[in-house]
C-alpha cells in the first residue's frame, strides 16, 4: 500500500487539480492509516520542488478526512447493542461530518484565493528559521521500541517512489540495515540510510525485527501485519467496551457523566466547549495521534458516558492537537525541507482553525451535530448501513472523483455540476419540510410521490436480511450435510446395526435429518 501511495503522489498532472488532490489525499491515508506518513510525502515532494505548496493543501485536507476513518471502524465494535452503536455512531462520524464540511466551504476559497498557502508563506518568511532538536516522543518512547521489535520500514522507499526513482521500485519496503556508512555521496542532498541507490555506502549494523530476514514478499508481509493488528485492534476494543460497561454502572457513571456534561457556572458557561477543546488539544498532544485520542473516546460515547455535545469540542480540540506535533516534527526537519515542512504544518492547522471557526461559535451552525445524529439514529435502524457508509465515503465516492478528475474538467463538471445540484435541491426541500412546509408547493411537501426505492431504506434492507436468512439457510444446510456424513460413515462401520431401520441409528442423526428435510422444504 505504501508504495501504491508513492505511485500516487508521483503524477504531478494529477495533484495540480485540486479536487483529484483532495481524494489523493484521503485514498492514501485510508491506504497506509497514517496522516503523518501522506505529510511527509507532500513535505518531501515540496521541498524538492516537484509539488507546489498551493497544490499541497487539498492532499492535507483529505488527510485529515482519512484519518477519521479508524474511530468510524471502532464504533463498528458496539454494533451488538442497539442504542449503544446508535450514540458510538454518531460520536464517531461527527469528526468525519465536520472534515467534509469544512472541505465543501474552504476547499473552493483556497482554489480561489489560495488563502492558507498566502499566509503560511507569510509567516515562514517573517521569521528566521533555523532546524532545531527532535521532537518530544513521550508515549511514543514506550511503544516505538515494541514496533520495532515486530517490523521496521525504509521510508527511503517510498520518498523516492513519489519522486520518482525508479530504482527504489524494486526495493523491499522491510528495513533490513540499521546502520549505514557513507562512503561517497552522488548528490548535493545528504540521503544517509537511503541505501546504494543514492549513494555508496556500506552496510554496517543489522536491523533487529520479526521480519529482518524473510523471504517473503512485502505484500504477505504487509497483509500478515493488517490480519495481525486487525485482531489486536478487535480484541482490545471488545474488552475495553466490556471493561468500561462493568465499571461505569450505577452511581459512578452518574457521577462521571454529570462531571463531564455539567457546563461551568454562570456566566461562564459557554466556555466549557472551548475549555473541553483545550482537553481534546493536550491529551492528543501526549498520545501524539488524533486517531487513538478519538478512537477511544468513541466508546465512551456509545455507553453513554461523554454526551454527543462534549464529544464535538472535544474532537475539535484533538484536530488542534495533532497540528501542533506535526508542528514541533516539522521544526525538527533539515534545512532543506525545513521551510516547507512548517509551511505545510501551518496549513494543516490553518484548515482545522478556520473550520473551527465556521462550525462551532455559532449554536446553529453546529451542523456536524445534527448530521452526526441523524446517522447514528439511521445506523441504529439499519445497521449494515455502518458498512454502506464506510465504502460509500472512504472508497467508493473519492475513487469516483478521482476517476472523473483524471477524466479532464469538461467530463467532471458535465457529471458532477448535474449531481451537486440535485444534492443542492434535495437537503433545500428537506429542510424546508421539517421547517415551513407550507411554503412549498402541495406536491413537495412530502416525497410520497417518489417511488419507496427513493426515499427509503426499507426496500434495500428487506433485500439484504433475505439475502442474509438465505445465506444462513445454506451454511445451517451445509453443517448439517457435513454432520450426516459423517454419522453415516461411522454407522457402516458397524455391521451389527440394522441399515433399513431408524430404532438404532443416533437420535442427533434423526434429529439433523428431519431438521434439514424441513428446511429444504421451506
Amino acid at each position: 500500500l505504501c508504495k501504491v501511495a508513492g505511485d500516487i503522489f508521483q503524477d504531478n498532472a494529477v495533484l495540480s487539480n485540486p479536487v483529484a488532490g483532495l481524494v489523493v489525499g484521503i485514498l492514501v491515508t485510508v491506504l497506509v492509516q497514517s496522516s503523518s506518513t501522506s505529510t511527509s510525502i507532500v513535505v518531501s515532494l515540496v521541498a524538492s520542488g516537484l509539488l507546489e505548496v498551493r497544490s499541497a493543501v487539498p492532499i492535507i485536507m483529505g488527510s485529515n478526512i482519512g484519518t477519521s476513518v479508524t474511530n468510524t471502524i471502532v464504533a463498528m465494535m458496539q454494533a451488538a447493542e442497539r442504542t449503544e452503536f446508535q450514540r458510538a455512531f454518531a460520536g464517531a462520524t461527527i469528526h468525519d461530518c465536520f472534515n467534509w464540511l469544512s472541505v465543501l466551504v474552504l476547499l473552493p476559497l483556497e482554489v480561489a484565493s489560495g488563502l492558507m498557502a498566502r499566509l503560511s508563506h507569510l509567516l515562514v518568511t517573517s521569521f528566521k528559521l533555523q532546524p532545531g532538536e527532535e521532537a518530544p516522543e513521550l508515549l511514543k518512547v514506550i511503544t516505538e521500541p515494541v514496533t520495532k521489535l515486530i517490523i521496521q520500514l525504509d521510508k527511503c522507499v517510498i520518498t523516492g517512489i513519489a519522486m520518482g526513482n525508479d530504482d527504489m521500485r524494486n526495493r523491499s519496503l522491510v528495513k533490513e540495515w540499521c546502520q549505514t556508512d557513507l562512503v561517497m555521496s552522488t548528490g548535493n542532498v545528504s540521503t544517509e540510510n537511503c541505501g546504494p541507490s543514492h549513494d555508496l555506502s556500506q552496510s554496517s549494523l543489522k536491523c533487529r525485527h520479526l521480519f529482518v530476514s524473510t523471504e517473503l514478499s512485502d505484500l504477505t508481509v504487509g497483509l500478515i501485519l493488517l490480519a495481525g493488528s486487525m485482531a489486536v485492534l478487535c480484541t482490545c476494543l471488545l474488552l475495553l467496551v466490556k471493561l468500561l460497561n462493568s465499571l461505569l454502572k450505577g452511581q459512578v457513571a452518574k457521577v462521571i457523566h454529570k462531571v463531564i456534561n455539567t457546563d461551568l457556572l454562570y456566566p461562564f458557561g459557554w466556555l466549557t466547549g472551548y475549555l473541553a477543546m483545550v482537553v481534546g488539544a493536550g491529551v492528543t498532544f501526549v498520545v501524539q495521534s488524533s486517531s487513538v485520542f478519538t478512537s477511544a473516546m468513541t466508546p465512551l460515547v456509545g455507553i453513554g458516558v461523554i454526551s454527543l455535545d462534549r464529544a464535538y469540542p472535544l474532537t475539535l480540540g484533538s484536530n488542534i492537537g495533532t497540528t501542533a506535533t506535526a508542528l514541533l516534527a516539522a521544526l525538527a526537519s533539515p534545512g532543506n525541507k525545513l521551510a516547507a515542512a512548517i509551511q505545510i504544518a501551518l496549513c494543516h492547522l490553518f484548515f482545522n482553525i478556520f473550520g473551527i471557526l465556521l462550525w462551532y461559535p455559532l449554536p446553529f451552525m453546529r451542523l456536524p451535530i445534527r448530521m452526526a445524529r441523524v446517522l447514528g439514529e439511521r445506523t441504529a435502524k439499519y445497521r449494515w448501513f455502518a458498512v454502506l457508509y464506510l465504502l460509500l465515503c472512504f472508497l467508493l465516492l473519492p475513487s469516483l472523483v478521482l476517476g472523473l478528475s483524471l477524466a479532464g474538467w469538461r467530463v467532471m463538471a458535465g457529471v458532477g455540476a448535474p449531481f451537486l445540484g440535485v444534492t443542492i435541491f434535495i437537503v433545500m426541500v428537506n429542510v424546508m419540510q421539517a421547517r415551513s412546509p407550507s411554503h412549498l408547493p402541495t406536491k413537495l411537501q412530502t416525497w410520497d410521490f417518489l417511488p419507496q426505492w427513493m426515499r427509503s431504506l426499507k426496500p434495500l434492507d428487506r433485500l439484504i436480511t433475505k439475502a442474509t436468512i438465505c445465506c444462513n439457510i445454506t451454511c445451517e444446510e451445509g453443517q448439517g450435510e457435513e454432520e450426516e456424513d459423517s454419522a453415516a460413515g461411522s454407522w457402516t462401520k458397524q455391521p451389527s446395526m440394522d441399515r433399513d431401520s431408524h430404532v438404532n441409528l443416533p437420535s442427533k442423526l434423526i434429529m439433523k435429518t428431519t431438521k434439514q428435510s424441513h428446511l429444504k422444504v421451506h
